[in-house]
């Protein structure tokens, strides 16, 4: 059978990456095309598009660069109808792929949506386009369930992918050891305007911490020298492809919000969550946005976890008390380590990648 996927960020490319690996397990023939990264090519697809050139994040980003996501747009139609997919699977990213998915309903494709968009965030009422126009909506945070319920949408729980992701991590993949000294992990995110913004701001930390190491994750769609301009002479370390091996191994972590403050959680690490985005974008999604935190963590326990600086708190003063605490303060850590663990309990031990495999493979055989 045929496949199309998209997917248009980091975090995109890694689930989709161990969701294509699932559907050839299940499906010998499956032959699979797609928009992400290197992960998902690696995994035995054909990579049409790469998400380094979709990443647009902040309202204001967006409109600057609406001519290109237009056009990539274009692009994406033409192809997905010259491929004629059995099923369309789309992973998240909404600004892109619910367009894609009102468009391939009136083409009369298939659609399956992996990873729901956060419309329990905010703008709610796209429910009622994803209800329209999507077959199968497969979700992963448990609380997704419920909110899709009161709208008369059914969707199937596949438990979360990076659950099954890390246990495999931790028992299969030897740690490489980074440095003697106790280590501080930064993960700037993974798109160049982030980084640009929140790397210099984490990088202050290394002068009231002379007795770590401080190592940043490089993401893998970013060249080094982006990290080299902005670290100068300071003496910090860059490593890449090892950011599991890196959060196994450190006392603590500042972490850009998104799916890399669960996988550090998981690790059972303690983090400092970070955000910065452009003033104008921030303000607007104060406006729009109706939830409590930023973190998955915090939102999936529904209380604050782990410590949040939002835009103008990310600052060097508030960066050197929040990562004192989790160094020192030792009830602090003890109370972290429990909520990591019901954590884990709350996301259960499902094997999310093989069961929406199962799910998507399904509904085209049916």
């Amino acid at each position: 059978m045929k496949y199309y996927i998209i997917a248009g960020e980091a975090s995109g490319d890694l689930l989709g990456g161990n969701l294509i690996e699932a559907i050839h397990r299940q499906d010998k023939s499956a032959n699979i095309r797609c928009w992400g990264g290197d992960r998902m090519e690696r995994a035995g697809a054909t990579l049409v598009k790469h998400y380094r050139d979709l990443a647009f994040m902040g309202f204001v980003e967006v409109i600057a660069n609406l001519r290109t996501i237009l056009q990539n747009i274009k692009v994406c139609k033409k192809d997905i109808l010259a491929y004629n997919p059995d099923v369309l699977v789309l992973v998240d990213y909404p600004g892109f792929n619910m367009r894609i998915a009102e468009w391939a309903k009136q083409q009369g494709i298939k659609i399956v949506y992996y990873i729901s968009p956060q419309v329990w965030a905010w703008k709610e009422n796209r429910v009622k386009k994803l209800k329209r126009d999507v077959v199968k909506m497969l979700v992963i945070l448990p609380f997704e369930v419920e909110f899709y319920k009161k709208w008369d949408f059914e969707v199937t729980y596949v438990g979360h992918p990076l659950v099954e992701v890390v246990s495999k991590d931790q028992n299969e993949v030897p740690v490489t050891k980074l440095s003697d000294k106790p280590i501080i992990a930064l993960l700037p995110g993974s798109r160049a305007q982030e980084i640009k913004v929140k790397l210099p701001l984490m990088l202050q930390m290394v002068q009231h911490f002379p007795e770590y190491c401080f190592v940043v994750a490089q993401a893998s769609a970013q060249p080094a020298s982006l990290y080299t301009e902005i670290i100068g002479d300071m003496d910090v370390l860059v490593v890449k492809d090892q950011t599991y091996n890196l959060l196994k191994q450190a006392r603590a972590g500042l972490i850009t919000s998104g799916t890399a403050t669960l996988e550090t959680a998981l690790f059972g690490l303690p983090q400092v969550v970070c955000y910065k985005g452009n003033p104008v974008s921030f303000w607007l999604a104060t406006k729009l946005v109706d939830v409590k935190y930023i973190s998955l963590v915090n939102l999936i326990m529904d209380k604050e976890v782990v410590k949040e600086l939002i835009q103008n708190d990310l600052n060097e003063q508030n960066l050197k008390a929040a990562l004192t605490r989790i160094l020192s303060d030792t009830s602090y850590q003890q109370q972290l380590k429990s909520d990591y663990a019901t954590l884990w309990h709350k996301l259960g031990d499902k094997k999310a990648s093989e069961l929406a495999a199962a799910e998507i493979i399904r509904l085209v055989t049916k």
